[in-house]
């Protein structure tokens, strides 16, 4: 990514951290086989400092959404500590083949790794780590194809690989999109899942940090057959913009 781009993309920032709109299909760091990634991207969100801020989480390559950096070492270690004991809340959009019997729900299903070869691709497993997952019915619909469809948030308790990925598929009702866990997908369609929203509780003296993503492009089309508007990412967009103008006018103070 450019500078103009990667910057583009910034959501939060201040003194400890960043938080970025990761973009659906490129993977947070390079892989095995090399190949593009965001953090190539990290040099140009300096600012100032003098190394590049680094993930303090990580997202699966085609899910979009908000993306946490620490800036410095302190900040690393804060943030993974909040991580670790549960404190950072997540919340994630996703549109689901089938519609779920209830409006709301839970999963704890256990999950371990599907076998040595398969890298990264889990299971439900009862022998596995634990995993629990709340959900949300946002709005229901149908695809182009008169399928039914619907819009979930997804709130995870747990951060286990492909957790929420998993827990919907193994509720019948498996993420739009999705290649591994899903049943069939046509060319060209990728995940719909997106890292929606963020709560970090970075300071005991200062409310939390809620950092909130836009819906990405090829999410909105299923999106909007579940009800879903842009007017909904309209105050997504200002709150940003207010973040920002703040963020500047302390700055000028301190001068």
């Amino acid at each position: 990514m450019t500078p103009e781009e990667i910057c583009a993309r910034l959501l939060y920032r201040d003194g400890m951290m960043l938080v970025v709109d990761k973009p659906a299909g490129l993977p947070v760091h390079r892989g095995p086989k090399g190949g593009a990634n965001l953090e190539q991207s990290f040099v140009h969100l300096r600012f100032g400092l003098p190394r590049d801020p680094s993930l303090a989480h990580r997202l699966d390559r085609d899910t979009s959404g908000c993306l946490v950096l620490g800036r410095h070492r302190k900040a690393l270690e804060k943030l993974a500590l909040l991580f670790k004991q549960g404190k950072i809340e997540k919340t994630y959009w996703a549109v689901v083949r089938g519609v779920p019997d209830q409006d709301e729900g839970f999963i704890d299903l256990p999950l371990a790794r599907l076998d040595p070869q398969r890298g990264w691709w889990m299971k439900v497993d009862p022998h596995g780590l634990p995993a629990q997952t709340r959900w949300r019915v946002l709005g229901r619909g149908r695809d182009s194809s008169g399928e039914p469809i619907a819009w979930l948030a997804l709130f995870p308790r747990t951060g286990r690989t492909h957790q929420l990925r998993v827990h919907c598929a193994a509720r019948d009702f498996p993420i739009f999109g999705d290649p591994i866990y899903g049943a069939g997908v046509a060319p060209n369609t990728r995940l719909h899942l997106h890292a929606r929203a963020i709560r970090i509780p970075l300071s005991k003296n200062k409310p939390p940090v809620e950092v909130e993503a836009c819906a990405p492009d090829h999410m909105k089309a299923l999106l909007a057959a579940c009800g879903w508007t842009e007017g909904l990412d309209d105050a997504v967009v200002e709150a940003r913009e207010q973040r920002e103008r703040a963020r500047l006018e302390a700055k000028v103070e301190e001068i």
